[in-house]
């Protein structure tokens, strides 16, 4: 007859499994009590997302979810290189402006920026290659009901939505935004225009660009020479080529703002453009004549060959729609008469003075 005991093998057997069994268990618990801490911890302290290559290149929401003012059909996520790609030329050139909700309210100066391409010479086309990276999520509302390429980069700890006006403290840190992200775009492989949204594209302006120079600058007063850094420069408006050079050189001048904490990109621009450091970069810098990128500030001298104007020279929204309105109106009747005209007289600037 067997026993109905265990022998000692089978007990330690047994005991083995109970002693697994507990050990899962309390393992389990472990785990579970781990993640509920980790979920807590990230709730009360939410990481900051620093712009990055590795941000601008994972797939975000188009829209914010948690938003109740976007009830409307949600996009799928897309990445900012994946915008880039889907507006690029075929040597990856991509057209580049900013805007936030003042500036994209309707009959704001993202509709008149819009409309220029629709009316300029040669400019419907480069429509498609115009990415438009929205400050606020309003902005990137109605940016998307007008365009197909719109990218909501969104900063924390700062709102960006109302109009800021020239030097303020939250100017400055929307221009710097712009500094940094142009860096990561040329860091991408893409050349460059960055433009402005208050400026009005009239001409094609690609065989006006120089061929030689990495870096290429609209002016507020140009001098004569394409080549003098000394030609008082507007950052609202730079064609540039994505190489070692000009990555090199837009990391120095995105750092050299802590040098200068009071002042904006483009008085830091003319702080270091002479300094050593550029030379040894080697960027080939270029500037454009204002026959060709005019502005309020030194208008084009010809109308048969302008192909931008900008609202530089001028503070404060409504006087920037107001002449902006007139530079259309100007160019509206130059497209009516039947034979160019010898001389350009601009209705503008009326307000902006």
């Amino acid at each position: 007859m067997k026993s109905s005991s265990c022998s000692p093998s089978k007990f330690l057997d047994l005991g083995s499994a109970i002693g697994q069994k507990e050990v899962k268990k309390i393992l389990v618990l472990f785990l579970g009590l781990a993640a509920t801490c980790l979920l807590l911890y990230k709730t009360a302290y939410p990481l900051r997302q620093e712009l990055n290559v590795n941000n601008l290149n994972s797939p975000r929401p188009l829209l914010d979810h948690t938003s109740s003012s976007s009830p409307q059909t949600r996009s799928k996520s897309i990445s900012f290189r994946e915008v880039l790609e889907n507006a690029s030329t075929e040597n990856r050139t991509v057209i580049i402006t900013t805007l936030n909700q003042a500036w994209a309210e309707p009959n704001s100066l993202f509709d008149l920026f819009l409309e220029s391409f629709r009316i300029g010479q040669g400019t419907q086309r480069l429509l498609q290659h115009v990415v438009v990276v929205c400050l606020d999520f309003k902005a990137f509302d109605r940016c998307s009901q007008l365009h197909p390429n719109c990218y909501y980069l969104e900063t924390l700890g700062t709102d960006f939505s109302g109009e800021k006006l020239f030097d303020t403290p939250d100017y400055l840190k929307m221009m710097w935004r712009r500094i940094e992200l142009l860096t990561q775009v040329l860091e991408m492989g893409f050349n460059f225009i960055f433009t402005d949204a208050d400026i009005m594209w009239l001409r094609d302006p690609f065989p006006r660009l120089y061929p030689d120079g990495d870096f290429q600058m609209a002016c507020d007063r140009f001098f004569g020479d394409p080549y003098d850094s000394d030609n008082w420069v507007n950052g609202g408006f730079t064609y540039v080529k994505s190489n070692h050079r000009s990555i090199e050189f837009y990391k120095f001048w995105f750092k050299s703002r802590l040098d200068y904490p009071k002042l904006h990109d483009q008085d830091v621009f003319n702080k270091i453009k002479h300094e050593a450091l550029v030379s040894e970069i080697g960027i080939q810098m270029r500037f454009f004549d204002t026959v060709y990128f005019g502005g309020f500030c030194q208008t084009s001298r010809d109308i048969n060959l302008v192909c931008t104007m900008h609202a530089n020279c001028c503070i404060g929204l409504e006087k920037k729609l107001h002449d902006l309105n007139l530079v259309l109106d100007d160019w509206r009747k130059y497209l009516s008469l039947s034979e160019q005209v010898q001389n350009t007289t601009w209705s503008v600037p009326m307000k902006c003075v």
